[in-house]
């Protein structure tokens, strides 16, 4: 205990070192990675996970005093995210707003994005509604913090007010900044999804699982993020934890996906798994069609690949150039019309593309249209294609494991 004023304005009332204050910092700080990515992200805007209701209100109190951020605000701006992402409508696309937008002024974004009310009442339902949420919550978010930062003075005394600053720049920094900045701008891609996201790193630890961002694009309602042997998802492990007592209930994991030999034509099975992996199928093409075929013309063309197409053109054809320049994508399409059997193979995966995005109700139909695309890959006569497609016809759904 401190023994004059000045003792306690220095250390507070248990007169820690910084020592102890650097563990306190990284538990609060860690506490508070937990409440977003567990409870905001993961529990309320895709209802991957539920929580026991006392664990429930612990993240709702802790993201209030050390965020500010109302739930039904921060799950309304994350599902706009998914529902408009890399369109002038998403809340924070470094692919419009500019990297350095998003990764240096990503609160700024979050705050223009949750004042927008008509989004709020579009894609905020189904968050708390209860008289903690109405009264306090969400009537006085800046309470919050302001309370917090009385308790981190009372506790650790003007040490305390200097953790409690870096607790109020850690999410703005590693969740609007990091995750939404770079997440979508440099790293590695497990799926060629329909966006730019990326994984930072294959360990999710240091912001609770979040780096995988790339895995969740590809299945936003799994409660778990690592989708590979050597990724770690630290937020899983910790709800695995919480299930295990009784506190959580896993209500949705990606599902995994198995390969069925000597299937002669698409069934429903295979509709149904190309559906839920429409990315992996996606990938599949990339690594199995596009590049053997890619190392086959410069071999013919006697050429290194990288002279034959520079690596970022090469990338467009993943996507059909969604992300280049237009210069950049006219290049690639000047590129490939030049060459008929690259050209039928971009051609494949764009019909493929198509018909897995499609939003149709009529699964006969789709069905059909699959069956349509096999029979017109192997008659193609390119050897790589006639492959992949008798491997497709084999997708099946296989229930995932933990």
């Amino acid at each position: 205990m401190p023994a004059s004023f000045l003792d306690f304005l220095a250390g507070g009332l248990f007169q820690f070192g910084w020592g102890a204050l650097a563990i306190w910092f990284l538990a609060v700080t860690q506490l508070t990675i937990f409440a977003v990515t567990l409870y905001l992200h993961r529990s309320q805007a895709h209802r991957g996970v539920d929580f026991h209701p006392a664990i429930a209100h612990v993240f709702r109190l802790w993201s209030w005093l050390s965020t500010a951020m109302v739930t039904r605000e921060w799950v309304a701006v994350h599902r706009k995210h998914h529902a408009k992402c890399e369109t002038e409508d998403d809340p924070h696309s470094p692919m419009h707003k500019g990297i350095k937008t998003v990764f240096w002024r990503g609160v700024e974004l979050y705050r223009e994005a949750s004042a927008r009310r008509e989004d709020i009442e579009q894609y905020g339902k189904g968050c708390p509604d209860d008289w903690m949420e109405r009264n306090v919550y969400a009537r006085f978010p800046t309470l919050g913090p302001t309370l917090l930062l009385f308790i981190s003075f009372a506790l650790f005394g003007f040490k305390g007010v200097a953790v409690w600053a870096l607790q109020m720049a850690w999410i703005p920094f590693w969740a609007a900044g990091v995750v939404n900045g770079l997440g979508h701008w440099w790293g590695y891609r497990n799926f060629e999804t329909t966006d730019t996201a990326t994984n930072l790193v294959p360990w999710g630890l240091w912001i609770g699982g979040e780096e995988l961002h790339n895995n969740h694009h590809a299945f936003p309602s799994s409660a778990k993020f690592a989708l590979r042997k050597w990724e770690v998802d630290i937020g899983w492990v910790v709800i695995k934890g919480l299930e295990k007592v009784g506190l959580a209930k896993v209500l949705r994991v990606a599902p995994s996906l198995d390969v069925r030999p000597n299937i002669q034509v698409p069934d429903t099975d295979t509709m149904r798994a190309l559906l839920a992996h429409r990315f992996q199928a996606m990938t599949d093409f990339k690594h199995n069609v596009l590049k053997p075929a890619l190392r086959e013309e410069a071999q013919a063309a006697g050429a290194k690949l990288r002279a034959l197409l520079p690596r970022r053109l090469r990338k467009g054809l993943v996507d059909d150039g969604r992300w280049l320049q237009p210069d950049a994508r006219a290049q690639l399409q000047a590129w490939v019309s030049q060459r008929p059997r690259i050209r039928t193979l971009v051609e494949h995966r764009a019909r493929l593309a198509a018909l897995l995005e499609a939003r149709t109700h009529n699964a006969a139909e789709s069905l059909q249209h699959l069956q349509a695309w096999c029979r017109e890959a192997e008659a193609s006569g390119i050897r790589v294609l006639q492959e992949y497609s008798m491997r497709l016809k084999g997708y099946t759904l296989q229930t995932a494991r933990a």
